[in-house]
């Protein structure tokens, strides 16, 4: 299963998810034009467990390299696959939880369970001479946080059969379980080598129990002043509308969520609606001053029964307040 895309957009610029996917991008680079080699490089800086524990390797090493391996590792990627694949796991899932966290509190969300899982690895492989590389470990955290979070929003996901590819929309619960049980199985199993399991089995827990810590945590006024500021003006030009019938009619309900700054000065969406197998796009118009709750009526867009007659599509708009409170000047 390979994710497209979430259906749960963020309500700011996630500024440190893009951070930290040009800085994996970026120490890719230097790996694979280091004049030393690529294997030297994930070597020295890569996660090796030998080097801790083999008295015969670990004098070649000072403290600070040993130290610093545990958060360079998850920096470093074994391939262009290796690398895109990740990242593009990131970008999917780390703007939602950026948004929840805020920029501060997320980079050491990720930070701090990317180290668990380069730990967990150490234990499970104590004696190994093989480097451990790759952003998995954390990014299996922000999944883990996803999952808790927003375990009903919908990842579109195309599964290959045979050639062909099968584009189907999934509840973020069904699509994380089944990738957490496929990690546990194979890590349970060691079914296959050179793939950290283990890490990422134990970033995904540590990123669904240590996300309750961080949400406790109390915000600084600096760090809600920056959230704010990063807050995005515009919602999604497409929108996906969920729709419920209303009892005893044909009509159907659906929700859109809008910022402040377009309730004031009104826009135009395209509204997606699934109906069965099939998706409908629709273009609504949100007028200027629209007041939250506010209910828009677009006829003959419901059901239809047997004798031709149809309902009404009705869309309540919801507005996105800043809940960021800024402190007197």
């Amino acid at each position: 299963m390979i994710p497209v895309r979430d259906s749960n957009p963020s309500s700011t610029t996630p500024v440190v998810n893009y951070f930290l996917i040009a800085v994996n991008v970026f120490i890719f680079f230097i790996e694979i034009t280091h004049p030393q080699g690529m294997d030297r490089f994930i070597y020295q800086y890569g996660l090796v467990p030998a080097r801790y524990t083999n008295p015969a390797i670990s004098e070649y090493f000072g403290f600070f390299d040993q130290a610093l391996c545990f958060l360079s590792f998850m920096f470093l990627h074994g391939g262009w696959l290796h690398l895109i694949g990740n990242m593009w796991t990131l970008f999917i899932f780390g703007d939602n939880i950026e948004d929840r966290l805020g920029p501060f509190k997320y980079l050491f969300f990720y930070l701090l369970c990317g180290l668990v899982s380069g730990l967990t690895h150490f234990m499970f492989n104590i004696h190994d001479n093989i480097p451990v590389v790759g952003a998995s470990g954390a990014i299996a955290g922000v999944m883990g946080a996803y999952f808790v979070l927003f375990p009903g929003a919908r990842i579109l996901t195309v599964i290959p059969i045979i050639i062909i590819p099968w584009f189907i929309e999934i509840p973020a619960f069904i699509f994380l379980g089944i990738w957490f049980l496929i990690q546990l199985l194979n890590a349970a199993g060691a079914s296959a080598t050179g793939i950290a399991w283990w890490a990422h089995v134990s970033g995904f827990a540590a990123g669904a129990i240590l996300l309750g810590f961080f949400t406790r945590l109390p915000s600084s006024k600096f760090s809600e002043r920056i959230k704010g500021s990063l807050e995005r003006k515009k919602s999604p030009e497409i929108i996906t509308v969920r729709t419920l019938r209303i009892p005893d009619s044909l009509d159907v309900m659906g929700k859109v969520e809008i910022s402040a700054f377009e309730a004031i000065s009104g826009c135009t969406k395209k509204v997606n609606i699934p109906w069965g197998f099939y998706n409908r796009l629709y273009k609504i118009i949100i007028p200027p001053g629209i007041k939250d709750r506010q209910k828009l009526r677009l006829e003959g867009l419901g059901l239809a029964d047997d004798y031709g007659n149809r309902g009404n599509l009705f869309i309540e708009v919801r507005i996105r307040h800043t809940s960021f409170n800024y402190p007197d000047k």
